[in-house]
């Protein structure tokens, strides 16, 4: 459907987290502030000429800088745009946001909030607004001026122009106006037939314990371990090329099949800016495979680490957890 075919927003809820977009000088640098509210209402009232929806703004506390953000934070802003669409009446919600971990946030709502029946946009800045050359109003406006021509239900990313989808991009730059970018992954894995009850959005949802660990030559079992015995609950495996890991290392493969009898979900992804995780390729990776570790597919980072998350946190049984981390959910795989 083009933009034209989705209704259009009326009522949208602005979720105001902090980040660069609304900063100000603080004695330490520049820090996350309040009262952005104010600042935005005055910048959109000076630009007759936009055709935007009506918008209401609510202030999370606390405003952080993106750096900050954790997966307990998450919740608090899974049930804030929930409680906009059920009870505050928008159809449409905005999250401004740190650019350091959007598209962490942005991916791992598309999995808290799976059936939500209006359109999320995560829009920030690179610049504070209201500095020299900032793209801070720009990102604003244009968010809501795409809300405003219609957006399909979910969650999107919104920068310089370009809606993008949070499963299938990252922060590639530290600079410029475009500092995220769609990565060519593969796709094309089978799309889960139907899924839990639990995953939907409605239904409560708990923190869950996710590590991530990127492989380096030379990598032992000792990091490893490090990281399996920290209690976490899963453990995103970032592999070299197509998913090869230390195979001649029969300590690490121990480490691994431990983690699969102990419960804790490993997933390798590629370290590789393109493409994607095909165990069964090599040796390396297939060895990886007989260890019990899942195959990521072309999921990013921030994709497989907010899928976790919501898996975990739904309470599904192991089984239908390890399932579905191989079938597509929300275009992570697609």
């Amino acid at each position: 459907m083009t933009p034209a075919q989705y209704p259009t927003a009326q009522h949208v809820m602005v979720l105001y987290t902090g980040g660069t977009i609304g900063m100000q000088a603080s004695a330490n640098g520049l820090a996350p502030a309040s009262g952005f509210e104010v600042r935005m209402a005055e910048y959109l009232a000076s630009q007759p000429h936009l055709h935007l929806p009506q918008w209401r703004f609510r202030e999370m506390d606390p405003l952080i800088d993106s750096a900050n953000m954790t997966p307990a934070y998450w919740l608090r802003l899974r049930q804030a745009i929930i409680d906009a669409i059920d009870q505050d009446g928008c159809d449409s919600v905005l999250v401004l946001h740190g650019t350091d971990t959007l598209a962490y946030s942005a991916a791992a709502m598309c999995f808290q909030l799976v059936g939500l029946p209006a359109p999320v946009l995560f829009t920030g800045s690179m610049l504070p607004a209201g500095v020299p050359d900032s793209d801070a109003w720009e990102n604003v406006s244009g968010a809501l001026s795409a809300l405003a021509q219609g957006q399909p239900n979910g969650v999107q990313l919104y920068f310089h122009g370009a809606l993008l989808a949070p499963t299938r991009c990252a922060k590639v730059r530290s600079f410029g106006r475009n500092p995220f970018v769609a990565l060519k992954r593969n796709g094309g894995a089978t799309k889960a037939d139907a899924l839990p009850g639990e995953l939907m959005y409605r239904q409560p949802k708990h923190e869950a314990s996710v590590g991530v660990l990127p492989l380096v030559p030379g990598i032992g079992a000792a990091q490893l371990d490090a990281l399996l015995n920290s209690g976490i609950e899963a453990l995103v495996l970032e592999c070299f090329g197509s998913g090869t890991g230390p195979s001649d290392n029969p300590d690490f493969l121990a480490s691994l099949q431990r983690a699969q009898e102990n419960g804790i979900v490993v997933v390798a992804i590629t370290q590789c800016h393109e493409g994607g995780v095909e165990l069964d390729v090599y040796e390396a990776g297939s060895r990886l495979r007989a260890a019990g570790v899942l195959s990521g597919g072309g999921m990013t980072r921030e994709a497989a680490f907010g899928k976790l998350h919501a898996l975990l946190g739904a309470d599904l049984p192991l089984a239908e957890v390890r399932q579905l981390v191989e079938l597509d959910v929300c275009g992570e795989l697609a």
